[in-house]
């Protein structure tokens, strides 16, 4: 601890994260719905990645990146939800400051990771729908490997970054977020020390791990849509759009509440409701993927059955 009570991210000081502990009376059914939601997560995912590996039918690149999603969502959930339902349960919501710094780290890459695994996923649909005759030439196996292994490796790349700027700040006033898990943003907005420089290199990645992959995915489903409104059967259009829909509700979900908590003006109203939509992209999107894979897709469906 430093004169005038001032302390960087490495103080053993913890901090509170304020969550959904100001429903005292729900705190039972919380933990109960939390936890349904963290084994039919975990489960579904799992039970994926074993569908993936164990068919021979689904050794397609299609799979293979739902099934490197799948591992993603499972690391995901368990970055944030066990320590939530530690809460739930003993009441107790504080955090340490190495424990804050190690969970914002893991959901950083998980989070990075998964925006660009996504705009490979949508890169996939692209080459399937817009260019068939190409696809098996244009996207190998080695191809595959080089964006998922990509994806991870900038997922690792831009955590690092962000949270070695973690213990350079000073933190000398209220230490409580109001969120259930350690964030940038609402660390930076505790800080009583220059955050110029981490709010700048947050802006910059901010553009790269998140902005960037969704204007390509978004430009891969426009070319996508155009492709499809050029069919000229109806069920041509209808086969052609339900192969790539599962994969476009993820996005959906994912990105739509991703731009609801970091775009929308800091208000308290909105602040309330970025609280409520950190819930879905942190804990529903990983739900959102073995459920909408496995009741929409006939290949695991019938994989599912045997």
């Amino acid at each position: 601890m430093e004169k005038g009570g001032q302390d960087n991210g490495t103080s053993p000081l913890g901090f509170l994260l304020v969550g959904m502990g100001n429903v005292p009376t729900a705190q039972a059914a919380l933990f109960l719905l939390s936890l349904i939601i963290y084994l039919v997560t975990v489960v579904g995912n799992i039970l994926i990645i074993v569908l993936v590996v164990a068919e021979q039918h689904l050794h397609t690149p299609m799979y293979f990146f739902l099934g490197n999603l799948s591992s993603l969502e499972t690391f995901y959930s368990s970055a944030i939800l066990p320590r939530l339902l530690a809460s739930f349960l003993t009441g107790e919501r504080t955090i340490s400051a190495h424990g804050c710094v190690a969970q914002f780290y893991f959901f950083a890459a998980l989070a990075t990771t998964e925006c660009y695994l996504l705009a490979a996923m949508s890169y996939n649909w692209y080459l399937a729908i817009c260019q068939p005759l190409l696809y098996a030439s244009l996207m190998t196996w080695k191809v595959c490997l080089q964006l998922v292994a990509g994806s991870w490796l900038l997922g690792l790349l831009v955590s690092t970054v962000l949270t070695s700027l973690l213990p350079q700040l000073q933190f000398c006033g209220p230490r409580t977020i109001n969120r259930f898990f350690c964030d940038f943003t609402p660390l930076l907005e505790l800080a009583c020390s220059d955050t110029s420089m981490a709010t700048l290199v947050a802006f910059i990645f901010g553009f790269l791990d998140v902005v960037f992959p969704f204007l390509f995915t978004l430009a891969s489903y426009v070319c996508i849509i155009a492709a499809i409104l050029r069919i000229p059967s109806n069920m041509g259009r209808q086969k052609a759009f339900s192969t790539c829909s599962s994969h476009l509700t993820i996005v959906a979900v994912f990105y739509g509440s991703l731009f609801v908590v970091y775009v929308l003006p800091r208000t308290a109203p909105l602040w309330q409701l970025s609280k409520v939509f950190s819930f879905f992209y942190t804990v529903l999107t990983p739900l959102v993927n073995p459920l909408i894979y496995s009741l929409r897709n006939r290949e695991v469906r019938e994989a599912l059955r045997k």
